[in-house]
């Protein structure tokens, strides 16, 4: 990785479940990303916010409560008001198909759920942050 990508994870909402996101920021990190571990109880100002002073490249959200569908699109919203919504949105959690597909068509770029591998995620954010990282050298 020539120039390392840097990844903020956050927990929002109540939830304190938070071995899987622990589990996420080693994986990137052992990967060679800088990795920006927020900690229980975000809200999506906090997550937004830490983003944007970080200047990271990527958030990756986890969120088991079930206010997956309340707290994307907050998160996602934020980033697009701050003129940051070239910061990829990933996450993960207890999230239903059908959910998956309403919070991908509102731009979360992509979600995981239980049983996907940490290399999953690795390669999906070296990807989509490659793919952004090239469309803004073009402009």
């Amino acid at each position: 990785m020539p120039d390392k990508i840097r990844v903020l994870l956050a927990k929002p909402g109540l939830d304190g479940h938070d071995r899987g996101i622990k589990v996420i920021a080693a994986a990137f990190r052992d990967a060679g990303f800088e990795v920006i571990y927020t900690g229980l109880r975000q809200t999506p100002e906090m997550i937004v916010n830490a983003a944007i002073q970080e200047d990271v490249d990527a958030v990756g959200v986890s969120i088991l409560s079930g206010a997956h569908m309340t707290l994307f699109p907050a998160i996602k919203k934020l980033l697009a008001e701050r003129k940051a919504d070239n910061i990829v949105l990933f996450g993960g959690g207890i999230i239903p198909d059908e959910d998956i597909a309403a919070l991908e068509k509102q731009g979360i770029d992509r979600l995981f759920t239980p049983g996907a591998t940490t290399d999953e995620t690795i390669a999906f954010v070296l990807e989509a942050v490659g793919k952004r990282k090239k469309h803004e050298d073009i402009m």
